[in-house]
This record gives structure tokens, sequence and C-alpha cells, in this order.
């Protein structure tokens, strides 16, 4: 079954980076990364074209309360987001008895590369399982973007299936992944 946790009193922390609930005052850094070509398109919606839409998007974490800010400790700027997603229960049907979530991130493409967003990644697992008690967590990456499918490898999710993502921008092939708490615990990541 899908949970929600609410992230507007969470903040968690690795060697490089500082992930917390969004803020109004995010909305340049957020505008800055969001606003370049091939960063959203990577994640099925186009890039922000102006900093009104980007306030709306902005307004909707903040409602919603279910997407981190990822903050380069160096620059301190937000570089990116990790949001806490319902997964598809078509894909996980054998889980419905158990609490999971999806992971859905974008990073600035000027981080591309850097092993930012395995780091993130990491640091959230460790909090669902730990902290949060999950059961599983889901991600799942368009079959083009290679950026995305090595962050979930790196992060020991086992492939289930390939389906299609109908996002903002079109359908998209995909390929759905899960990670389950006893293979996370038994150190297979």
């Amino acid at each position: 079954m899908n949970v929600r946790i609410d992230v507007s009193n969470i903040k968690l922390e690795t060697d490089r980076l500082i992930l917390r609930p969004f803020q109004e005052e995010d909305l340049t850094d957020f505008y800055a990364y969001a606003s370049v070509p091939g960063v959203g398109e990577m994640a099925g919606w186009t890039h922000h074209t102006s900093m009104e839409e980007s306030k709306k998007i902005l307004d909707i974490f903040l409602q919603e309360k279910k997407t981190f800010a990822i903050i380069n400790k160096e620059s301190k700027q937000v570089i990116g987001s990790l949001g806490l997603e319902e997964y598809d229960e078509e894909y996980f049907k054998e889980y419905e008895d158990q609490r999971g979530l999806e992971l859905g991130y974008v990073l600035s493409k000027e981080y591309w590369g850097k092993g930012l967003m395995p780091e993130a990644v990491h640091r959230v697992i460790e909090f669902l399982f730990d902290e949060k008690n999950l059961d599983f967590i889901t991600c799942a990456h368009f079959i083009q973007n290679s950026q995305s499918r090595r962050v979930i490898e790196k992060n020991g999710f086992q492939f289930v299936c390939e389906g299609v993502y109908d996002g903002k921008i079109g359908k998209f092939e995909d390929r759905n992944y899960i990670l389950r708490k006893e293979d996370y615990r038994n150190g297979k990541i």
C-alpha cells in the first residue's frame, strides 16, 4: 500500500548534501535548474519557461509536503529535488499489504556525473527503512535515461518490469524497480 510521509519537519544530511523541505526562498535556485532544457524532460515534464511557472510548482511542493530540496553544502544552493511519491500499484500487486512508496528525483545539469544523486537517494533510503519502517521502495526511469538507471542500480534496486509512463509531455517507456527492506538490511546494497 502507498504510504504518505510528510517531510515538512525533516532534515537529512550526507557528506556533501542537505535534504530538507522546500522553502519560498528557494524559488530562484529552483528556477535556475528547472529552466535548463533537458533537465525536466528526463523526468517527464518540460523545463520551466518563467519564474511564475516555477513558483506554481514550488507552491505545490510546499502544500503537498512530500518533496525534499537537495542543497549543495558547498554552494548553499538548491540543486535538485527528491520526492516521495505514490508508486504504481499495477506493477507491484504482490506488495499490496506492505508499506511502500516511490522515489522521484531531478538534479541540476551542472551537477550531473558527480555522484550526488546516488548519495541523496541512499540517505533517503536509510531514512525510509530505518526511521519510517517502510517495507519497500520503488523507483523508475525512462528507458533512454541512463543516468537515472545508474542511480537506481547503485542503490541496489532490482528490476521488476517495463511499463509506460503517461507524463505531462507524452508517454514514455520506463523501467520499474524495487528495493525491499529485507535486501537493504541484509547488506545487498
